[in-house]
């Protein structure tokens, strides 16, 4: 079933993160709670999560972001797209793609974006089958203040 996370899922979403790239899930702190309230709280951030059996196995993040160009339409941008290793490839990622895509629709997002740290081709195409391409722009980041 896929929805947008609540307040109690916090501790299952930080467990799935290890999948994704985290090597520990954060201590609890009030930052931490400071921050989960605000992405709850902010109607432009969408965290998005799959369940199965009960359990949180997928999710994605999807933000609104409002927009001065074209025509004054918002775009979206999607991160942190992630599926629990023993459930991959049963298209769970996929399906919270779409819901981020209908989100988008419905707030009259003209495009949708996401990065992807992957070099592998299985990623690549996962997310040309999701509709992205890339070859439309060019990414560029600029870490800051890593830890």
């Amino acid at each position: 079933m896929v929805r947008e996370a609540m307040k109690e899922d916090l501790c299952e979403i930080l467990e799935l993160y290890l999948c994704l790239h985290e090597e520990a899930i954060p201590e609890q702190s009030e930052g931490l709670s400071h921050t989960w309230k605000q992405i709850l709280e902010d109607e432009n951030h969408h965290l998005i999560v799959n369940e199965v059996a009960g359990k949180i196995v997928s999710s994605c993040v999807c933000v609104i972001i409002p927009n001065l160009t074209r025509n004054v339409r918002p775009y979206a941008f999607v991160e942190n797209v992630v599926t629990h290793t023993n459930f991959r490839g049963q298209g769970l990622a996929s399906q919270c793609l779409e819901y981020a895509k209908q989100i988008a629709k419905q707030r009259n997002c003209y495009k949708m974006m996401l990065l992807t740290g992957s070099k592998k081709k299985e990623t690549l195409d996962f997310y040309k089958k999701a509709g992205y391409n890339n070859t439309d722009k060019t990414a560029f980041i600029q870490w800051l203040n890593i830890m």
